[in-house]
């Protein structure tokens, strides 16, 4: 089965869209085959993929609203492996009329759970920086919530709310969603970020990914040229920290699948 992961943060500017492109390219470099689900209506991930938002016939924003079919979205990438349902400015609609709905926040749920979507190991979803209705169906359908922040202070301090979040969550729509941390935007020179860092690894423990993400200037401009970093600079440092990462998250999907085996 896929496995389902979202991505998110109230917080913005924490490197959420460029960690689903770049984490999704990692996976799909180890051979996995990955969706990468486009939820937020700015659609940055669908235009760091190189394709105009609002050009695609299909979106999320269809799936969502007009109960399309997932793989009347799907569109291929330039990278092997990987696939992407793009966003659009539709998705405002849906932020806004799906709380109307009875069971609304299962729908994505419900999508991903065709056999089209049975046919990726790894789906990645892009979420607003917002925790409304599109928000709550990625959760409700996750396996898993990456949650990117900066060490810094505001960053981490909204860390609280999210811990909130996923409480709501557990309790109201997936009793089984999991979490982890994610440090990106690392600055090993600044003292602050280094304590911040420590304090993350105190207080969240197995909750923070082992990996983290320095401050990379060619992960800003991977975008730019449409193609993730792993193709357009294979050797630079973000490149190597997000295929450490896409390592251990395999490994931490493998041993989530032997423990529920065991049972």
């Amino acid at each position: 089965m896929s496995y389902i992961i979202a991505f998110s943060n109230e917080k913005g500017g924490v490197a959420k869209t460029t960690t689903t492109y770049a984490l999704g390219a990692a996976l799909a470099e180890l051979g996995s085959q990955v969706l990468l689900l486009d939820l937020d209506p700015q659609a940055n991930l669908t235009l760091a993929n190189g394709l105009e938002p609002g050009k695609s016939a299909h979106t999320s924003a269809e799936i969502l609203l007009d109960g399309s079919a997932l793989q009347d979205s799907i569109q291929t990438t330039q990278t092997t492996n990987l696939q992407l349902v793009a966003s659009s400015s539709r998705m405002v609609d849906a932020e806004h009329f799906l709380p109307v709905r009875m069971n609304y926040q299962f729908i994505l749920r419900d999508a991903l759970k065709s056999p089209e979507a049975q046919k990726f190991d790894y789906i990645l979803m892009d979420c607003p920086p917002s925790m409304g209705a599109i928000t709550t169906n990625a959760l409700t359908a996750a396996n898993l919530l990456v949650i990117p922040t900066q060490a810094e202070y505001f960053s981490a301090y909204a860390l609280r709310d999210m811990m909130t979040i996923i409480r709501r969550i557990r309790k109201d729509s997936n009793p089984d969603l999991a979490y982890r941390i994610l440090i990106t935007l690392l600055d090993e020179r600044n003292r602050a970020h280094r304590a911040i860092r420590e304090q993350l690894q105190q207080t969240f423990g197995a909750g923070l990914f082992t990996a983290v993400i320095e401050i990379d200037t060619r992960l800003r401009e991977s975008p730019i040229v449409g193609i993730p970093i792993s193709q357009y600079r294979p050797n630079s440092r973000g490149s190597q920290q997000y295929r450490i990462l896409a390592q251990e998250l395999v490994d931490y999907v493998r041993q989530q699948g032997n423990a529920q085996k065991a049972e």
